[in-house]
């Protein structure tokens, strides 16, 4: 018998794929846009839906102002979460 062409891959043998480092640029970019997009996704999503929820129901600025909080608060809280998250040891 002969044996087979194919390579046993023993434990040793198995290397993991590693993410390539990243420059500091791009690490600084998406960092800056993350930030961007916690902060006024919810902020500017709040307002909106806000004004639907007026148009809606008819209760002029309430709605507009009661979301317009809310996504305020989740942007700042989000970005807390990403500050402690930074911090953390890999």
């Amino acid at each position: 018998m002969t044996s087979s062409p194919r390579q046993i891959k023993t434990p040793a043998a198995t290397t993991h794929a590693t993410k390539p480092p990243q420059s500091a640029t791009m690490l600084l970019l998406a960092t800056a846009l993350d930030t961007s997009l916690r902060a006024f996704i919810p902020t500017i999503g709040g307002t909106f839906l806000g004004i639907g929820i007026d148009h809606q129901f008819g209760i002029a600025p309430v709605g507009t102002i009661v979301c317009l909080i809310a996504g305020t608060a989740l942007s700042i809280l989000l970005i807390i979460k990403q500050l402690r998250d930074a911090r953390k040891p890999l």
